[in-house]
C-alpha cells in the first residue's frame, strides 16, 4: 500500500517539484498539497495522510507554530523541508525538538547530485517517517530526570554513539544525563553539511558536556563530546600517546557519510575493551557491523529498545546480529553506559 503524503509549502513550484519527486518510485502517493498551515489543517482532516512534508517560512502561520500545535493535538510523522542557511539550520533543530521526525535540505547549487540526489534522499526520509512511532512517542511520559553524579573512568576510555532518524532528540536525551567528568563521547549522527555544527552547538547549550563539531586531529578530552561533521567520516586514532579525531571523505559506508559503522570499527580497533557503545533510533542497518566489532573486542554495547525508539531499524539489526550486549529504553542508556565505562580496566602499560 502506498504511503500517503501531504505536501505543505507556500511555493507552487516547490509543491509541484516535491509532488513529482515523491511519486517517482510508485510506493509514495501525494494525496494533496497545501500552501499554508491553515489549508494544511483542513487537508489533514480530509485526507488523513501518513506523512506531512512541511516548510518553515509560510504565510498565515509559521511552520514551527503549526508543527507545535499538530504534535500536541494530532501527532503525525512530519519531515521538514528546509533551506540550507544558518537560520534554516537553527529552525530545523527546533523543529526536531518539537517532534518532527526528520528534515531534508532544499536543493541548491552546492548540493551534490542536485535534484536527483535530493529526491532519493527525500523519498528515503518519507519512508522512514511512515515507519516511525510518532504517536507512541507523544503518549510516552518523560521519566524523572535522575542526574548521574560521576562517570569517572580510566584515561583512554571512550563512549561511542550512533544514530539516524529520530537521533537528534535521542542523542540529546542520552547526553543530557552524562556528567561533566565522563570520558570523551564520539557521535555519528546521519546529517548533512551545514547542520552538524548547529546540532553540536545545541547539544552544548542543553547538556553539561562541552560539545563541538569534530575537527581533524583534535585531541579527545574528558567531559567533551565530538559530533561527526556532515559529509565526513569520523574515526578515532592514537597518535603521540593521545586519542584524536580523524576526519575523511572516503567512500560512503553502509550508504552513509558520516557512517556509524566507520566510527564504531575505529573505536573497536583503537580503544578495544576500554570503550562502550550505543546504537540509537534510525532506519537501515548502519552501525550493526561496527557495533559487533566493538562487542567482539570486549566492549559493552547497548541498543535502544523497540518500545522507546522512534524508528526501530538500526537497533533491531544490531540486536539481531548479536552486536548488543543488551537493549534498554532510551532513558536508561546513559546510566548503563556510565556503569559500564566506570568498570573498564585500564590498558596494560
Amino acid at each position: 500500500m502506498s504511503i500517503k503524503v501531504l505536501v505543505v509549502d507556500d511555493s507552487a513550484l516547490i509543491r509541484e517539484v516535491l509532488s513529482r519527486t515523491l511519486a517517482r518510485d510508485g510506493d509514495i502517493a501525494v494525496v494533496g498539497t497545501a500552501e499554508d498551515p491553515i489549508a494544511a489543517r483542513e487537508k489533514i482532516k480530509q485526507l488523513n495522510p501518513d506523512v506531512v512534508t512541511l516548510d518553515i517560512e509560510m504565510p498565515n502561520m509559521n511552520g514551527l507554530a503549526f508543527l507545535e500545535k499538530l504534535m500536541r493535538l494530532h501527532p503525525l510523522p512530519v519531515v521538514m523541508v528546509s533551506t540550507l542557511t544558518r537560520k534554516g539550520a537553527n529552525e530545523t533543530m527546533l523543529a526536531l525538538e518539537l517532534g518532527a521526525v526528520d528534515f531534508a535540505a532544499k536543493p541548491n547549487a552546492e548540493l551534490s547530485g542536485g535534484i536527483e540526489a535530493f529526491g532519493a534522499m527525500l523519498r528515503e526520509k518519507v519512508r522512514a517517517a511512515a515507519h516511525s512511532d510518532v504517536r507512541g512517542r507523544a503518549m510516552r511520559t518523560q521519566a524523572p530526570h535522575v542526574p548521574i553524579r560521576t562517570a569517572a573512568a580510566p584515561e583512554g576510555a571512550v563512549i561511542a554513539i550512533g544514530a539516524s532518524t529520530g537521533g537528534v532528540e535521542a542523542v540529546r536525551a542520552v547526553l543530557s544525563q552524562l556528567p561533566p567528568d565522563c570520558p570523551p563521547v564520539l557521535i555519528a549522527q546521519h546529517m548533512p553539511p551545514g547542520f552538524t555544527g548547529r546540532f553540536a552547538a545545541r547539544l552544548d547549550e542543553v547538556t553539561d558536556l562541552t560539545v563541538v563539531e569534530a575537527e581533524d586531529r583534535l585531541a579527545l578530552q574528558a567531559g567533551h563530546a565530538y559530533v561527526a561533521r556532515g559529509d565526513h567520516h569520523l574515526r578515532i586514532e592514537r597518535s603521540s600517546g593521545q586519542l584524536k579525531c580523524r576526519l575523511s571523505q572516503d567512500e560512503l559506508a553502509s550508504g552513509h557519510r558520516p557512517s556509524v559503522d566507520v566510527l564504531f570499527a575505529s573505536v573497536a580497533r583503537t580503544v578495544g575493551p576500554m570503550a562502550v557503545g550505543a546504537i540509537l533510533t534510525g532506519m537501515g542497518r548502519d552501525g550493526a557491523t561496527g557495533l559487533k566489532l566493538m562487542r567482539d573486542a570486549g566492549c559493552y554495547t547497548v541498543g535502544q529498545s523497540q518500545a522507546s525508539a522512534l524508528v526501530y531499524g538500526m537497533p533491531r539489526v544490531a540486536f539481531e546480529e548479536g552486536a548488543c550486549v543488551e537493549q534498554a529504553p532510551l532513558e536508561a542508556i546513559a546510566g548503563k553506559l556510565v556503569h559500564a565505562v566506570m568498570r573498564v580496566r585500564p590498558a596494560a602499560a
